[in-house]
């Protein structure tokens, strides 16, 4: 009777040895009892029956894809590719594997489509600019339609935006025209800030006697530091009315009628 106990039990044994199944910290299990879901399995050791048992795996980290670039045109007519990167991961690991066949490639057909969609509604310059603002918008119509599927959308980022060479010389142009601009009114503006000096300093010359003739001799003092230069003297009209307030003019009067 042993001979047939023992060999019994050791069948049991090895039967319920090859049922444990192990799911990770990061993983759900759903187990389905001849074809139908019966429970969510948490982490830890959980018995599966062979034959009349069996379950299915559910990471629930984030997962990333990579949106492969996509042909679009912008509200303006303007034909691009771009491309994004996907960040979701699952919530609900009953309607991803129930309600959806395979979630990771219906979240990303859908990435793509909306993409293209969200792409045809703005300018081109939009999608150079508001790239924040676009990625948003795509994440939150993503993540509306994969609720259903138990699955959250956490970020979508847009990658890169590739333009035809000639709408990339065109951008080119305008940005050299832009900053041709930003350069003649800069130039503009220093000059109406030098004309103010320029009027101010000669208010305060004018209004000291003698500073112009002072500034004037400064200036042949500088300029006389290179002797190949010819210098060119400018008699200051402050020298005359000086001369005038003085006695010079009376030494010059006297001259004059000695020589007549």
């Amino acid at each position: 009777m042993y001979f047939i106990i023992i060999p019994i039990v050791l069948i049991v044994l090895m039967i319920i040895l090859t049922s444990i199944r192990q799911i990770g910290e990061y993983e759900r299990g759903l187990k389905f009892a001849r074809g139908k879901y019966k429970c969510i399995m948490e982490p830890g050791w959980h018995v599966v029956w062979p034959i009349f048992e069996s379950y299915r795996k559910v990471d629930i980290r984030v997962k990333v894809i990579d949106v492969p670039e996509q042909d679009a045109i912008t509200k303006d007519n303007v034909t691009i590719k771009i491309n994004a990167v996907i960040y979701y991961n699952v919530f609900d690991a009953k309607k991803a594997v129930l309600s959806v066949e395979n979630y990771n490639y219906a979240v990303s057909q859908l990435a793509q489509t909306t993409m293209r969609n969200i792409v045809g509604t703005v300018t081109l310059d939009e999608l150079l600019t508001e790239r924040e603002r676009i990625s948003s918008s795509i994440c939150d119509i993503v993540d509306k339609a994969t609720d259903e599927w138990g699955v959250k959308i956490q970020n979508v980022e847009l990658k890169d935006v590739s333009l035809p060479q000639e709408m990339q010389r065109v951008i080119a142009k305008v940005a050299e025209a832009e900053r041709e601009k930003m350069a003649v009114i800069t130039k503009a503006s220093g000059e109406v800030e030098a004309s103010k000096n320029l009027a101010e300093a000669a208010e305060r010359l004018s209004a000291a006697p003698g500073a112009l003739h002072l500034r004037t001799l400064s200036t042949i003092n500088d300029v006389s530091s290179d002797q190949s230069n010819t210098i060119i003297f400018a008699l200051p009209v402050e020298i005359l009315r000086a001369f005038e307030s003085s006695n010079a003019s009376e030494v010059v009067k006297k001259i004059t009628k000695k020589s007549e």
